[in-house]
């Protein structure tokens, strides 16, 4: 049977990492080696589930479903996550490769659980006092195979927390390359986000995840190139550094509008959500609280877009609107605090695609070409041709 694709999300990677990644060998080489563009539009907003949902769809959020990381559970205070293929309202690179006869295998790939899928480790963690990682994660994916991966490298983890689960991804990819060679695989690593978020765009933890991206990649394409695959990596988005967190719907609260309106955050931009039918007065009355909020508040929502606008840009056609923050401000849910307070992140993703230009290499031993730009939603037509696959009967 032929070989395949290996294609690896770096979470949060961007194209203004790219002055470190060019210093660092396996990264360096494949960007010069590769069908590469390092100009990629990411979908809106600019968060891990709705792109990775792009990447192997070719939809934009909108059209797939998967238009937040997490769905819209008003006043709970820990929402779930996108975690389930179910929520995909379209055909995947996955699905189309199971059904023309490929094996498939994804790590940590955001929203696969219960998909049907070869070797599934889904991204997924406890969501209810009664549950633990274990259970939710053998529930949701490939039992065997994970109590395989937990009984050879399970050491290596300290719960969900980084840099010790990609190490557990890592060497889970590793095995399942050598023992179960899968035509398609797909692996997610997070340390790059996580530091990011914790510390900032610049600082010394975020580029500590860099080196320790380079020898993952290092040792999956020393192990993949031998064996025949081709290689792709990718980033989803970038990273914004952050001060501040807008608290909205605290000000909603102060203007009895929370029984018409909502507030979901997108960490860097935020979802406006009306509650029901609501009248066109009230509608005009939560644009103009907006706008005065904006006024006293010296201008720190940057644009309010309208939902005329879904398309083009590809958020929740359900939305009443969308706020893009300024420079250095994110949004929260929560009601319970002050309208403006201190960030629980450093940095944050979620405002517009141009601010969050991302990379795409794929590795075959023979293409070189550089593309000036690329959509995130180009990348699936890529993956589907390089596999030979097709697509309700057309090859692409």
């Amino acid at each position: 049977m032929k070989k395949g694709i290996i294609v690896i999300s770096f979470d949060a990677l961007c194209s203004s990492d790219l002055d470190d990644i060019k210093k660092l060998q396996t990264f360096n080489f494949l960007i010069q080696n590769s069908l590469s563009c390092l100009n990629v539009e990411p979908v809106y907003p600019t968060l891990t589930y709705p792109n990775h949902a792009s990447i192997i769809t070719g939809k934009m959020p909108f059209e797939h479903g998967i238009i937040n990381n997490t769905k819209l559970q008003p006043f709970n205070k820990s929402p779930d996550w996108y975690w389930f293929r179910k929520d995909i309202k379209t055909d995947t690179l996955y699905d189309i490769a199971r059904k023309n006869g490929l094996s498939t295998c994804l790590l940590l790939w955001p929203t696969t659980g219960c998909g049907k899928i070869t070797y599934n480790l889904p991204e997924i963690f406890p969501n209810r006092p009664w549950q633990n990682q274990i259970l939710v994660s053998l529930m949701a994916g490939s039992k065997l195979f994970q109590i395989t991966l937990n009984k050879n490298f399970g050491k290596l983890l300290d719960g969900i927390n980084q840099p010790n689960l990609d190490d557990f991804v890592l060497e889970s990819a590793i095995y399942t390359i050598k023992r179960k060679s899968p035509n398609l695989m797909l692996i997610h690593f997070t340390d790059l986000d996580t530091q990011k978020h914790k510390y900032g765009t610049k600082s010394s933890k975020a580029k500590e995840a860099l080196l320790r991206h380079e020898n993952r990649l290092k040792k999956i394409f020393d192990t993949a190139a031998n064996l025949g695959y081709k290689i792709a990596i990718l980033g989803d988005h970038g990273s914004l550094d952050v001060h501040s967190q807008i608290a909205l719907n605290t000000y909603f609260k102060e203007h009895n509008l929370l029984k018409y309106v909502y507030l979901k955050s997108c960490e860097g931009s935020s979802y406006i959500y009306l509650r029901g039918d609501v009248e066109d007065k009230i509608k005009h009355k939560i644009i103009y609280t907006i706008e005065d909020f904006n006024k006293n508040f010296n201008g720190i929502i940057e644009k309010i877009i309208f939902n005329h606008e879904y398309k083009k840009l590809g958020f929740d056609k359900n939305a009443f609107l969308m706020l893009e923050p300024r420079e250095g401000f994110c949004f929260t849910d929560s009601m319970t605090i002050e309208i403006i307070n201190q960030s629980n992140y450093k940095a944050v993703h979620g405002q517009l695609p141009n601010k969050h230009k991302t990379i795409f290499c794929l590795w075959d031993g023979l293409n070189k070409q550089t593309l000036p730009s690329l959509k995130i939603t180009d990348i699936y037509t890529i993956l589907l041709n390089s596999l030979n696959l097709k697509r309700n009967g057309v090859c692409l």
